[in-house]
């Protein structure tokens, strides 16, 4: 009796689901959802080719440099930097005389205590410290960036699908709402203060385009600094502060793989002596 009863609500159970199932698929299939400006004009970030890509990949510090360099002259007014030292600038080829001057030198200081009175005040950098953020508080950040907090960039190619494409992407993206979409959906027009990107998730973005001519930062080693170099350098750049690991996570995922081969071919080995006088 107790299976009986179980067995029917069972097929009660399956038989109200399915029901469900059957009524949501018609009524896809009926009265489809109809299209958002977002999924018709949101764009896929571009592909990037760096030399950090591939499991061989290898950062290339002329390059990181670079990025640094615009990250320093474009970015650093809004955006942090909070889990990178100045010291480890010397993991992309710079000196340590050359860290302690870009410590020194940082526009921004350290919050510090005054000691003989106990009020706040700032120091400068030294190289064991972090990056600091350019606003006091969340709150002074969304004061003076109309109410947008700019994200901390030290993960940013992680925290973001596609990470440095889409860095990338979403630098040399801005451009004006097209037409077309606008007439399509009139009701989407780019609010006053931000601005119009595919590349963003939702079409418009607070921060405004940050690279917006050639030439905007002059490179020491010569290399010409157009809109589409300097994005390029610069999400190098955050890849690294990112995963400042990954040449020695390549090197150790390369050395293990030789390793098994070889442990491999010892243990077959081994089994064809142990097991050569047996008959299979």
């Amino acid at each position: 009796m107790v299976r009986l009863i179980a067995s029917i609500v069972g097929a009660a159970f399956v038989l109200v689901l399915g029901i469900a199932l059957f009524g949501s698929v018609a009524g896809v299939i009926t009265d489809p959802v109809a299209p958002t400006a977002e999924s018709v004009a949101h764009k896929h970030p571009k592909e990037l080719e760096l030399a950090s890509n591939g499991v061989f990949g290898k950062f290339d510090r002329r390059q990181l440099q670079r990025g640094f360099q615009v990250y320093k002259e474009v970015c650093a007014a809004c955006h942090s930097l909070r889990l990178v030292s100045f010291r480890d600038l010397q993991k992309i080829g710079y000196s340590e005389p050359e860290v302690k001057a870009i410590a020194n030198q940082w526009v921004i200081e350290q919050p510090s205590i005054n000691p003989e009175t106990g009020e706040a005040a700032t120091r400068k950098n030294i190289p064991s410290d972090r990056f600091p953020s350019p606003f006091a508080n969340e709150v002074a950040a969304r004061a003076a960036n109309n109410n947008a907090l700019p994200p901390d960039l030290s993960l940013i190619t992680k925290a973001r699908e596609e990470g440095t494409a889409y860095v990338h992407s979403l630098l040399t993206g801005y451009t004006t709402q097209p037409a077309a979409l606008l007439k399509e959906f009139p009701d989407i027009k780019t609010p006053e203060g931000l601005h119009y990107n595919p590349y963003f998730a939702n079409l418009n973005i607070a921060m405004p385009p940050p690279l917006t001519s050639d030439g905007q930062v002059t490179y020491a080693d010569g290399t010409k600094p157009t809109i589409d170099q300097m994005s390029t350098d610069v999400s190098a750049f955050l890849t690294w502060t990112a995963e400042p690991n990954l040449e020695a996570r390549h090197a150790a995922g390369f050395a293990s793989i030789i390793f098994i081969l070889i442990f491999c071919g010892l243990a077959w080995g081994a089994y064809q002596n142990v097991w050569r006088d047996v008959k299979h």
